[in-house]
């Protein structure tokens, strides 16, 4: 099984309704998972799947020009809090949106990636 890719990015915020239905077709069509924090700021997008399909749903951010894009971690090997984790993704193909950070922090805990994330978003060094 090729190895997981996985990227995060920052936004100022995601309220638009038609960049939402614009980055679900790409999640779909590039068959990676992205979760998605709408609605506020911060914005926040993770996404896993092949490097290529990660590689080019960056792309596909980028070219919606968001306000404060930030690529809070490039597109690399997924790595994991715990070497006792599995190595396949709980997380279907295509978008899921959570409310709240807290609801994207509790989805990157039960991927073991919570301390990856944490530092990608600078919450600590």
């Amino acid at each position: 099984m090729p190895p997981l890719f996985n990227a995060l990015i920052r936004t100022h915020h995601i309220t638009s309704r038609k960049k939402v239905a614009h980055l679900k077709k790409a999640a779909e069509r590039l068959s990676c998972s992205v979760l998605l924090r709408s609605g506020g700021s911060p914005g926040i997008m993770y996404c896993e799947g092949s490097e290529t399909s990660v590689q080019e749903f960056v792309s596909v951010v980028q070219k919606l020009r968001y306000k404060d894009f930030q690529l809070a971690a490039r597109p690399a090997t997924k790595w994991r809090d715990t070497c006792t984790a599995t190595t396949i993704s709980h997380r279907s193909i295509g978008l899921c949106e959570v409310p709240t950070v807290k609801e994207f922090a509790s989805e990157m805990e039960l991927q073991s990636i919570l301390l990856w994330w944490r530092q990608a978003m600078g919450y600590i060094s």
